[in-house]
């Protein structure tokens, strides 16, 4: 996707900013990266560090004023039912909320999250009447005021890997002043931890488990919205370091309220499971004996999927259903260990192998299942149809369910195209987005190599608040031309050409605008003369965890300067040059994984000039 995509609509811009916005406080006071966890710290498990985030069992976690927490009329959870209502007296009061957090030693990464909404009777535009501090042992993390008012809620995000190894309050503070009321609410407070671990990550850097191979039988409600049924994922281990367990992410469980999840994995066979950590989005399985590199093992398992209510990549938006990363799906080792990086709503977490998916769909059949791969109908029981969807190589598997209306045409290079919109999208919109779609893959095609998955479904929907999200052969979007550009872009870079996400979100992200601006033919003359960094620590190459604590940039610099630094160093080798080396490059890593380093010595072997000075003007590190 790119959850946000600058430039492409002004009310997705206008929510990014939003989101980014923190009050009087807008630079967190904790590190913008991850701490250096000493070589001799005690192991790290992935965990959620809060107990019951999402208040639904009352007050019997948390410390605080009476009636802070519950369900009162007047304000609404951002999840469950239930929530921490802070002032909204419209007098003079204050409010405190706290529970005590031990954050484990030996994790690279901590996150803390919450959701918060703020509401306010103030009229004034400037001045901070009522403030809500939230604090982290003696540590103030934002402030926020009556200024944040917002419809709606807004997620916080900061790196608190610095309090590894600490036992420490977590404490919300409000305080009104004597008139006009100003409401805090906060729901599904998330302190997840990853990183490092035990045992040991192995010396060597080989990615496994390999050639995962999902089969999966779903049966949906009525609606499309529930889908219940059994999945299995055989894989292989490339390691010469024996594989003693897998992981897989339940990346959609960040939507609900940890330990209650919209995704349920129950009946484990193949292993034995662990208690879900990383806020409920990762699940250890423990196999019956270790695998050699070589051999080969099988997990399944009862699989439970309900989508949320919201246009999200994972919700409902009246009838019309979106399922992306709902099937859990095997996590990556490698020689930094396991990679169980937390949710991010700011981007994207996700980093997986090339896999192959075989997936069949019992649905109603008013209800079409658009889906990464291609798909085969036949008549199930009455009032039915099963739709088996089969995918090679491709890295994810989505799809969605609905009452949609259906358009479809071939590219001229004989790309099969469908359009799928919900209601309120115009025939001329879709047409528009048909004729988007075959000249965007066509176009990206011939500069990076032929489209390898045949099919490619677009479900359009005005209503989505991120403007686009890309899965294999398979994309969200917007009516916009340049967003479905920008989201077919995305079939190469991250699809074809795999990343760590998390880590290094430029190599998806700024190749892909990079790649939509060519196939716009935009050039982005002089776009890099209007750098402005905001801080020594910000970088084009900056995890999401910087850019969660950040958000109001990540857009700017990863999307913006990321492609902008591709076109400088264009004008520096030379448009033939740059031509070669992206497409050889692609080509070199195809249905692999990329990494800045890899992508920094193929440019500096395409030209004879030292591109030291250039990866540092351009701050691109690794």
């Amino acid at each position: 996707m790119r959850r946000r995509i600058p430039a492409l609509v002004t009310a997705a811009a206008a929510l990014l900013a939003a989101a980014g916005a923190t009050g009087l406080a807008t630079t967190p006071a904790v590190a913008a990266t991850p701490a250096a966890i000493p070589a001799a710290a005690a192991a790290c498990t992935p965990t959620e560090v809060v107990t019951d985030g999402g208040f639904e069992n009352g007050s019997t976690a948390w410390t605080g004023s009476s009636g802070v927490v519950g369900s009162a009329s007047g304000q609404s959870a951002h999840s469950g039912s239930k929530y921490a209502w802070l002032d909204g007296y419209g007098s003079a009061h204050t409010d405190t909320l706290s529970q005590s957090l031990t954050v484990p030693s030996g994790c690279t990464t901590a996150t803390l999250t919450f959701w918060l909404h703020v509401d306010t009777a103030e009229t004034t535009t400037s001045t901070a009447y009522d403030k809500l501090t939230a604090k982290l042992g003696s540590t103030t993390l934002a402030t926020y005021s009556n200024l944040d008012a917002k419809t709606g809620y807004v997620q916080k995000s900061f790196d608190v890997s610095s309090f590894a190894g600490q036992t420490v309050p977590l404490s919300f503070s409000g305080v009104e002043d004597s008139s006009l009321q100003t409401s805090f609410v906060l729901d599904d407070v998330s302190l997840a931890t990853s990183g490092g671990g035990t045992p040991p990550p192995p010396t060597d850097t080989t990615r496994t488990p390999v050639s995962p191979a999902y089969t999966v039988n779903l049966t949906s409600d009525a609606t499309g919205g529930v889908w219940n049924g059994h999945e299995s994922v055989s894989f292989s281990n490339a390691s010469p370091t024996p594989l003693t367990e897998v992981y897989l992410r339940l990346w959609d469980n960040w939507h609900g309220s940890c330990p209650t999840t919209p995704i349920t994995v129950s009946k484990v066979t193949g292993g034995t499971p662990a208690a879900l950590s990383v806020a409920c989005t990762a699940l250890k399985i423990t196999l019956p004996a270790p695998l050699n590199q070589g051999q080969s093992g099988t997990v399944a398992f009862d699989l439970g999927i309900t989508v949320p209510s919201g246009a999200d990549r994972f919700g409902r938006d009246g009838s019309f259903n979106f399922i992306g990363n709902a099937l859990p799906v095997l996590a990556v080792r490698d020689g930094s260990g396991w990679h169980l990086d937390p949710y991010t709503n700011n981007g994207e977490s996700f980093y997986s192998l090339i896999s192959d998916f075989d997936v069949t769909l019992d649905h109603p059949t008013g209800v079409l299942v658009p889906a990464t791969g291609t798909s085969v109908d036949s008549p199930g029981t009455s009032g039915r149809t099963v739709t088996r969807a089969t995918a090679a190589k491709v890295r994810d598997f989505a799809w969605a369910a609905g009452p949609f209306s259906k358009i479809s045409g071939t590219s001229s290079s004989g790309v099969a195209v469908n359009i799928y919109s919900v209601s309120g999208i115009s025939a001329a919109n879709s047409q528009s987005m048909l004729t988007t779609a075959k000249s965007a893959i066509d176009a990206h095609a011939q500069r990076f190599g032929a489209y390898p998955y045949g099919e490619i479904d677009a479900v359009i929907d005005n209503n989505f608040w991120f403007g686009g999200m890309e899965y294999p052969g398979f994309v969200l979007d917007l009516v916009s031309t340049t967003a479905l550009t920008h989201e077919l872009g995305h079939q190469y870079y991250y699809g074809i050409v795999g990343d760590d996400e998390y880590n290094s979100p430029w190599l998806d992200e700024a190749f892909t605008d990079y790649a939509t601006d060519l196939a716009l033919g935009s050039t982005g003359s002089g776009c890099w003369n209007s750098v402005s960094w905001a801080s020594t620590a910000e970088k084009i190459t900056n995890s999401m965890a910087y850019w969660d604590a950040n958000s109001s940039r990540y857009s700017t610099v990863v999307y913006g300067y990321g492609k902008c630094a591709l076109h400088d160093l264009q004008r520096l080798l030379g448009d033939t040059a740059m031509a070669k080396l992206m497409h050889d490059y692609t080509q070199a890593h195809w249905y692999g994984v990329s990494t800045t380093a890899e992508f920094k010595a193929a440019a500096q072997a395409a030209t004879s000039t030292d591109l030291t000075s250039f990866w540092s003007q351009h701050r691109i590190e690794g």
